[in-house]
């Protein structure tokens, strides 16, 4: 995915971090999407597809469950999206687990 470096792509970038943080704080209520953090997000050079950076701490299986989580919400987080954000076109979101904070404070021998 090549990556949008406009000031636009990147303040839409941040607003979409912002408010799915909301949302997974105050409106998602499954289980397996607790202590999700959005650590953040990433337009494509066209602006239709977002990467959305997570973090969550715990064993594979409680990684798989948020995975399948997220991707269950995705659908009515992009819908949410469209009614917080003033955009033409919502981006398709896509979410991936950001290993970054993980591998600086474990290090490399946890994986």
């Amino acid at each position: 995915m090549k990556e949008a470096g406009s000031r636009r792509s990147e303040r839409l970038a941040d607003q979409i971090m912002r408010e799915l943080a909301t949302l997974l704080a105050e409106e998602v209520q499954d289980p397996r999407l607790n202590l999700v953090t959005i650590s953040g997000a990433r337009l494509n050079s066209d602006m239709t597809v977002a990467k959305v950076l997570y973090t969550l701490h715990g064993d594979e299986a409680r990684l798989a469950e948020a995975a399948d989580g997220l991707n269950q919400a995705k659908g009515f987080l992009r819908s949410q999206l469209g009614r917080r954000i003033k955009v033409k076109f919502v981006p398709e979101l896509r979410f991936e687990l950001d290993e970054f904070l993980e591998t600086m404070v474990y290090g490399q021998h946890n994986k």
